[in-house]
């Protein structure tokens, strides 16, 4: 199983040069059938990421350009009356997919957004009453520019909570970026590489996920990360119980990926931020006074040891 894994980030990591530990918290999240919100700058690489999943994994993609006039029909699909049948047709959309890429999802008005939310949770979207089950496995992939470009809503929290990871690629270092400018353009890399995974092995490892060991001093880890966000003397939104669950199976995918049938406490942290950042602030400050991240600073406030 580890020989998988490390074929599909080998690949992966010819296509998303430099940056070995987005790739695989990407991997990671789908691993962990979670949903992934990439944020950056326009050029980064967050669609080409998307495409290189899906064509390693072997899942059905279907892209939707998120934009202000896009309506939820233009994502779930609509009924239309054929006059001939005296019946109404289902035209599916794009949502009945394994991978959804939902990119610049934020250019896209709350309603519009808001057409996600029971996929995402429910595995299903409703049209005109009717409950449609969405293919196995499902999952979105939605990217977004940072906020304070033109023309971009805020997501909101019940959205946000949605995505398990938000990640950045951010840029690339100058060895990477030397290998970007000298290759072939990505569409070209992307129409060279094949599946390396069968349906059934992809579904093997999700299960696999599921099997890694958490002691009780790890959960009692989490928890204490969870409980800190809830005192008074943090300044963020505090953590959820569904949070709490997220950090605990991306954890575990994550240690799938490293090859450990168990959790350890670096396991949380190296989850922890592109877990908790989004829930913590949404669109508010994310630096302490101390300049760290909000997440940071509850891993540092909350001392492994003392769940040993």
């Amino acid at each position: 199983m580890q020989t998988l894994i490390d074929s599909i980030l080998e690949q992966l990591n010819t296509v998303i040069l430099g940056k070995p530990t987005e790739t695989r918290l990407a991997l990671a999240c789908l691993l962990a059938k979670g949903h992934l919100l990439i944020e950056d700058l326009p050029g980064m690489g967050k669609t080409t990421l998307a495409h290189t999943l899906a064509k390693t994994l072997g899942l059905s993609f279907q892209r939707i350009q998120f934009t202000s006039d896009l309506l939820p029909a233009d994502v779930v699909g609509i009924s239309i009356f054929q006059p001939e049948k005296q019946e109404f047709t289902l035209h599916k959309g794009p949502i009945f997919s394994q991978l959804l890429l939902a990119d610049e999802i934020n250019r896209a008005s709350p309603k519009t957004q808001s057409a996600l939310l029971e996929a995402m949770e429910e595995k299903q979207v409703s049209i005109d009453g009717v409950s449609h089950n969405l293919p196995e496995p499902f999952f979105v992939i939605a990217t977004q520019n940072p906020l304070h470009h033109a023309g971009t809503y805020l997501l909101p929290e019940s959205q946000l909570d949605r995505f398990m990871m938000r990640i950045s690629l951010g840029f690339p270092n100058a060895e990477a970026e030397k290998k970007i400018l000298l290759s072939d353009d990505h569409h070209v890399k992307l129409n060279k590489i094949a599946s390396v995974v069968s349906a059934l092995q992809l579904t093997q490892l999700q299960q696999a996920v599921t099997k890694i060991y958490a002691s009780g001093s790890i959960l009692d880890y989490i928890i204490a990360l969870c409980h800190f966000t809830r005192t008074d003397e943090f300044s963020g939104d505090p953590l959820s119980p569904r949070a709490g669950k997220a950090i605990l199976n991306a954890a575990k995918a994550w240690a799938l990926t490293k090859g450990r049938d168990h959790l350890l406490p670096e396991d949380i942290q190296a989850v922890f931020l592109v877990v908790c950042q989004h829930r913590l602030t949404n669109g508010k400050n994310e630096i302490t006074s101390e300049g760290l991240p909000l997440s940071s600073q509850i891993l540092q406030q909350v001392d492994p040891l003392n769940f040993n």
